[in-house]
């Protein structure tokens, strides 16, 4: 029997070859029906009909379109067992470069959208259910240039705790999963696969190497299926032990992509 036969799941953050990609496939296979979601439509539907699943539209900065797409799922799945959030903006910017427009954009991609996303998702889950958000290894270790963006994902993260402690007795269990860099995806594929680079993380990786899609894919489908019955609140670190050590510095980066 697959691991979600009989699940219904949302995954949010939808698009070729990305992490949210990834999850969708992996679901399909172990039996979930599914409803995938992104900001553009016709890649959107290039993975939607990949993985036989429902595709809607879906802007995480526009609360309207948040509301269209939990109110599409419950009706078009029937209800919803399962959600993950794989929405992010992978900013680069010195600290004090980061202007207003910036710091509204990160908020609205990474705290509040995901925020109300969170709103509406616990009020159709009377059954219960799994959240899950993608978070990142930088919301408890540094990476130059990055600040907006990991203060938002830290701040989500204690957001998923919040739900996790006040939607419990619902039987919601909400987690969040923190990758470091991926190297099959999109955001950091490319560098990651530079010998220099993969060498420079490798260094501070105890497990000796990068990770790739199918290490956050497979805890992420541990944490949707019944396997993780009693586990939420948690931020579950899927960095190969990153957090032990420490991100290359910005100038190790740039040295490891001149060499």
């Amino acid at each position: 029997m697959a691991r979600l036969d009989g699940k219904t799941a949302l995954i949010l953050g939808v698009a070729p070859g990305n992490l949210g990609d990834h999850i969708a496939r992996r679901f399909a296979e172990e039996g979930a029906r599914l409803m995938v979601a992104g900001r553009r439509e016709e890649p959107l539907r290039e993975v939607a009909d990949a993985v036989g699943a429902v595709a809607q539209v879906c802007d995480i900065e526009k609360e309207a379109d948040i509301r269209a797409l939990i109110a599409a799922a419950n009706e078009q799945l029937g209800r919803i067992d399962i959600a993950v959030n794989a929405t992010g903006w992978g900013l680069l910017k010195p600290f004090t470069e980061h202007s207003r427009e910036d710091l509204d954009r990160m908020c609205a991609i990474q705290f509040t959208g995901p925020f109300q996303l969170f709103q509406s998702l616990v009020e159709v889950m009377p059954a219960g259910g799994s959240i899950i958000q993608i978070s990142s290894v930088t919301a408890t270790i540094m990476f130059d240039h990055h600040a907006a963006y990991m203060g938002t994902k830290a701040g989500l993260d204690h957001v998923v705790r919040c739900v996790a402690h006040e939607f419990g007795h619902k039987g919601i269990r909400a987690n969040s999963l923190s990758p470091g860099g991926i190297a099959d995806t999109p955001m950091s594929g490319g560098g990651l696969n530079l010998p220099s680079l993969r060498d420079l993380y490798a260094r501070e990786i105890p497990l000796g190497r990068p990770g790739v899609a199918r290490d956050v894919v497979d805890a992420a489908l541990w944490l949707a299926s019944d396997e993780s019955a009693f586990v939420t609140g948690q931020n579950i670190q899927v960095s190969g032990g990153q957090t032990l050590r420490r991100n290359p510095s910005i100038g190790e980066v740039f040295a490891a992509f001149q060499g």
